[in-house]
């Protein structure tokens, strides 16, 4: 998994809780309102609700387990590659000073 996917995927959950957020306040805000339909639309919505929740918690813990994956991806290869991580760190730090001097 690239950096990319995860990068989508965290931003696929904050954009999937500040949709659950808006459609829970108007849930609220349309607590009042009677009428067959939007007693139905309500519990529809209320139970798409609850399924988006359970898939959001799942997805979570999937980017948190690729996550660690890649994590322990990368710790064993720097301990089976010791010297040649620390010239790759080296170069990215000189590209890194260049780009930052410069400005």
């Amino acid at each position: 998994m690239n950096d990319m996917t995860v990068v989508n995927k965290d931003k696929l959950i904050a954009d999937m809780k500040v949709v659950m957020a808006d459609a829970d306040e108007l849930l609220r805000a349309t607590a009042s309102q009677a009428g067959d339909k939007v007693t139905e639309l309500r519990g529809k919505i209320q139970g798409s609700l609850a399924n988006a929740r359970v898939s959001l918690s799942d997805a979570q813990a999937v980017a948190v387990e690729k996550a660690k994956e890649v994590g322990h991806a990368a710790d064993d290869y720097v301990h089976a590659n010791p010297w040649r991580s620390v010239g790759i760190a080296a170069g990215v730090g000189l590209v890194v000073g260049l780009l930052v001097g410069r400005r």
